[in-house]
C-alpha cells in the first residue's frame, strides 16, 4: 500500500515539475532581446557614422525599468562580458519601449557600445543577465547564414512564444531599430471603406447628413433659448405690474405698425412744407450803425 502511495506521489510530483517547466517556457521575460542585426552593410549608422551590428532590448512591462548594472554577453561561460553602466538616464526604458546597443567592440564610444562584436558568418548566442551576473533574464540564438541587412527577432514585440509554446523568432520582413517590429501599413477600416464605397458616395451623403443634423440642432437650441428668455422677461414684467402694457404692445400686428409709421412720416412731411412758407425775421444786434459811424464825423482837409 505504501509503495503505491509513493508511486502516485512521484507521478504527481513529476507532472507538477513538467507543467511548471512548460509554463516557464511559455512566459515572456520582463526584458526581451527583441531584434538583432548581425551583418550591417547598408543599414543604420551610429552617431560616429559607422555601420555595425546592433542588439535591440525591449521593456516588456507596464513600468519603467533600468538596464543599468545588468550584463550583455555572447558567451555562456562569461555572463559579465559587457556591464551596462549605471547612472545614465537613457538606460531607464519606459514601458514597452526599446534600447539599442551597438555591437562594435568600442565601449569608449559610449554606454550603448559594447565590448564585443557579432559573428557575421557563424551562429551568435546573446544573453542578458541581472546585476548579480548569475540570473539569466533573456537569451536568443541567432542562426548562421542570416543575409546582410536582415534582422532576426520576434514578429511581435516581446512575444517570444506562440499558443503552443514554440519560439516565434525568425528573420523579420522589415528592419525596425528602436521601434515596433509589427508595422500596420494601412488601416483595415480604410481598406474596407475603399472596397465598399470606391466612389465616395456614402461618405459624401454621411457628411451632408452630419452638417444638416448639426444645423437642425443649432436651430432647436437657439429657438429654445429664445423662448426661454422671452418667458423669463414676461415673468419679470408681470411681477413689475406692466403686463397689460406689454400685452397691448405685443398684440399690435404688422399692418397696424406700418400704418402708424406711414402716418408719422406724412405728418413730418406736411410740417416741413408748412415751415417752408414761414418767414422768420430775427433782430440782429450790432455794436455800431452806418448812420452813427465815426467816419462821417472826421474833418475833411481842403483840396489844393
Amino acid at each position: 500500500m505504501m509503495t503505491k502511495v509513493k508511486q502516485i506521489g512521484f507521478v504527481v510530483l513529476a507532472i507538477t515539475l513538467l507543467l511548471g517547466s512548460c509554463s516557464k517556457k511559455k512566459n515572456n521575460s520582463s526584458w526581451v532581446i527583441n531584434e538583432v542585426l548581425v551583418n550591417n552593410k547598408t543599414n543604420m549608422i551610429d552617431e560616429y557614422g559607422e555601420r555595425n551590428g546592433w542588439i535591440e532590448i525591449y521593456n516588456n512591462t507596464a513600468k519603467t525599468q533600468d538596464l543599468g548594472g545588468m550584463y550583455l554577453t555572447t558567451d555562456k561561460n562569461n555572463p559579465k562580458m559587457y556591464p551596462i553602466p549605471l547612472g545614465d538616464v537613457r538606460t531607464q526604458i519606459k514601458p514597452y519601449q526599446h534600447a539599442l546597443f551597438w555591437a562594435d567592440d568600442k565601449p569608449f564610444h559610449g554606454n550603448f557600445h559594447t565590448n564585443f562584436k557579432l559573428d557575421t558568418i557563424g551562429e551568435n548566442y546573446i544573453a542578458l543577465y541581472e546585476a548579480d551576473g548569475k540570473t539569466l533574464v533573456d537569451e536568443i540564438v541567432v542562426p548562421a547564414g542570416i543575409p546582410a541587412d536582415k534582422t532576426f527577432g520576434y514578429p511581435v514585440d516581446g512575444i517570444k512564444y506562440d499558443e503552443e509554446g514554440n519560439l516565434t523568432a525568425t528573420i523579420l520582413e522589415r528592419v525596425t531599430p528602436g521601434s515596433n517590429n509589427k508595422i500596420i501599413a494601412e488601416n483595415p477600416k480604410i481598406i474596407d471603406l475603399k472596397q465598399n464605397d470606391p466612389w465616395g458616395i456614402m461618405i459624401t451623403i454621411t457628411s451632408m447628413l452630419v452638417v444638416f443634423i448639426g444645423l437642425i440642432l443649432l436651430y432647436l437650441v437657439f429657438n429654445f433659448t429664445g423662448n426661454l428668455s422671452k418667458n423669463i422677461t414676461q415673468k419679470r414684467v408681470a411681477k413689475s405690474g406692466k403686463l397689460s402694457a406689454a400685452r397691448s404692445e405685443s398684440q399690435l400686428s404688422g399692418e397696424v405698425l406700418a400704418a402708424i409709421s406711414a402716418a408719422i412720416l406724412e405728418l413730418k412731411e406736411e410740417q416741413h412744407d408748412m415751415e417752408n412758407t414761414v418767414l422768420t425775421i430775427q433782430q440782429v444786434k450790432r455794436h455800431y450803425s452806418p448812420w452813427s459811424s465815426k467816419i462821417y464825423t472826421l474833418r475833411q482837409l481842403p483840396r489844393k
